[in-house]
């Protein structure tokens, strides 16, 4: 039986992320980066496309699950009629070597347990090579990946599957280390699981003391912090927009794609959310990311790339995949990779100058590259595009890329007042007055009292709600109040908010989506920069009870079923929580949406 989104935890190493479910299977898992070819891909498939499972024999045990305080370590409680264990699970590196590390340790009475090991390398399809070394560990070899086994505990082989059965005492432990490394290298060294648990448990909590807490809501952002963390590639910076592919936005639809790339439309938040949390570091590395992934032609800027700044994420589909509750296709790459979209200017250009107001100073290559960026864009500007929303039914003139272009002139015009850099100030002031003319003209529908999706539309969007969060109007003025009123009207369900109305078509996909979660938590943003406290707190807090059992959540929301949809962990998901807990929580000065809408 498939679980539900939301019995998965996360566990990383800062390159690559598994993730482990509520019964102790890792069904998600590829080597040795966040976008590698998975050798678990059950998730996505079955028990036979590659899982590993360590859990009682007992059929229903009781399950409780935690994270150790200020860690990525994972730890499964399972309690049956003979006694109580408890899984620990998390990750490391060591060199090019990388390991998974799971203690069982018993807790009381003596516990019958099982462990099956299924390995399929590239994403499910290529059974290895097992051979044992003279030392007992076993190894399984396919092209360039092995994966070596040790534990004390005696493994068989039955069907291409490894199996173990044995029980435990309390107090006793037994280790299992799985180590990934390159096939044609050197053979990974064994390794003290216990100790190296607890070595990793000691650098999360040396790394977590950095956070900046404001309270009622520090756990919930330093949990979101550390998932952010957990999605950051260790050697560029990067981070990923989830840790996985292809989970659906509506269960058996068609709207499935592979998020295991970095977003520029990610950026602005994710230096908002670092730097207020404490993570000053992280946030620079971020930014450097940024620019080192966009230098070069300005017309070939990307809205997304691979973790190390990789352009071609090239589509395809993995036929031999059953897909996750039967949503098919499964997709690898992302030929969103191609689109215009106008937005990313804005992005970037705010992320640029926000990082200098915050005293991250000028990056190398940075206003050199802003300022062949802006002159690009003044080319670019009024042509339609692919939206925000990255839609295959064609371009448009979407309002929210028309906001985001104007932001990228109206944060080069401040970038030249504020930091005395040399450029055609005048003529960007005017380019950025034409913008906002334009939108306040033909992107607000009288019929609808509204913002609307695009030039002409009367079709809500989401996305507007972030046109007082960057400036771009007051979120006293009129407008934004009626704009508001039409989406809680018209695009909100059980409380939370849809991006948009996918029956309108303007997406080129059949079927339906859920609620998209960062969307409504702009909407708590709004409701706070109007001055209505009490519902900002009482969607945030809605918001919050929508997090799983470890305070991970996903990219959207099935209201009506009540569970989890979309790729998971999403960074843009706690990214926004982040940010509006820090809206309601920090001092003035601190909060990002009061910052980052001060208008010049």
């Amino acid at each position: 039986m498939t679980l539900l989104i939301e019995d998965y935890a996360l566990i990383g190493n800062n390159a690559t992320a598994a993730l482990v479910g509520r019964n102790g299977s890792i069904d998600w898992l590829g080597f040795p980066r966040f976008d590698s070819s998975a050798c678990f891909a059950a998730l996505l498939g079955s028990k036979r496309n590659g899982h590993w499972s360590l859990g009682p024999q007992h059929e229903h045990p009781q399950v409780t699950r935690r994270y150790r305080d200020g860690t990525l370590v994972l730890e499964t409680e399972f309690s049956t009629p003979e006694g109580a264990v408890v899984l620990i699970d998390c990750m490391d590196r060591q060199g090019e070597h990388q390991n998974i590390h799971r203690l069982v340790r018993g807790l009381r009475g003596r516990v019958p347990m099982e462990m099956e090991l299924v390995i399929r390398f590239n994403y499910g399809l290529d059974t290895p090579w097992v051979n044992r070394l003279p030392d007992g560990r076993m190894q399984a070899v396919a092209g360039p990946d092995r994966l070596t086994l040790a534990t004390p505990v005696e493994t068989y082989g039955e069907d291409l599957t490894t199996r173990a059965k044995f029980e435990i005492d309390a107090l006793q432990e037994i280790p299992f280390l799985l180590t990934w490394s390159a096939s044609h290298g050197a053979e990974p060294q064994k390794a003290d699981v216990a100790a190296s648990i607890e070595k990793v448990t000691a650098a999360w909590q040396k790394w977590s003391r950095t956070h900046t807490p404001h309270e009622p809501y520090a756990e919930a952002v330093l949990r979101s912090i550390i998932t952010l963390k957990a999605l950051t590639y260790h050697r560029t910076g990067g981070i990923v927009a989830a840790a996985t592919t292809s989970l659906p936005e509506e269960v058996g639809g068609v709207r499935n794609w592979d998020y295991r790339f970095c977003w520029l439309r990610d950026s602005t938040l994710a230096l908002y959310a670092l730097i207020e949390a404490g993570f000053t570091q992280e946030a620079k590395e971020w930014r450097d990311w940024l620019v080192r992934a966009v230098a070069g032609n300005p017309e070939r800027m990307q809205i997304m790339y691979g973790v190390a700044g990789e352009r071609r994420l090239n589509e395809f589909e993995l036929p031999h995949l059953g897909g996750y509750g039967g949503s098919k296709p499964v997709r690898i790459g992302n030929a969103a990779s191609e689109q215009l979209q106008l937005d990313i200017y804005g992005e970037l250009l705010d992320t640029s100058y926000q990082a200098r107001c915050k005293g991250l100073g000028a990056s190398d290559a940075g206003w050199g590259l802003v300022r062949a960026l802006v002159s690009h864009l003044e080319k670019i500007w009024s042509e339609p595009d692919d939206g925000i929303w990255e839609v295959r039914g064609g371009r448009k003139h979407f309002v929210f890329s028309k906001v985001m272009a104007w932001v990228a002139f109206d944060r080069a015009v401040r970038t030249i007042e504020m930091f005395g850099e040399k450029g055609p100030v005048e003529r960007w002031r005017k380019v950025r007055a034409e913008i906002h003319d334009e939108v306040c003209r033909l992107g607000y529908s009288q019929q609808v009292n509204s913002f609307v999706q695009y030039f002409g539309s009367k079709e809500l969007d989401a996305s507007v709600l972030m046109m007082p969060l960057v400036g771009f109007l007051p979120a006293e003025d009129q407008r934004i109040k009626n704009t508001v009123a039409a989406i809680e009207k018209h695009l909100m369900h059980d409380g939370l908010v849809a991006r948009y109305n996918p029956a309108s078509s303007v997406d080129g996909l059949t079927g339906g989506e859920g609620v998209f979660l960062a969307c409504s938590f702009w909407l708590a943003d709004n409701y706070h920069l109007q001055g209505r406290h009490d519902e900002a707190r009482q969607l945030f807090e809605r918001l919050l009870a929508l997090r799983n059992d470890v305070g991970l959540l996903s990219e959207e929301y099935d209201p009506r079923e009540r569970r989890m949809l979309g790729n998971f962990p999403q960074a843009f998901s706690h990214l926004a929580l982040i940010n509006t807990a820090h809206n309601l929580t920090a001092p003035q000065e601190s909060k990002p949406a009061h910052h980052r809408s001060r208008r010049a």
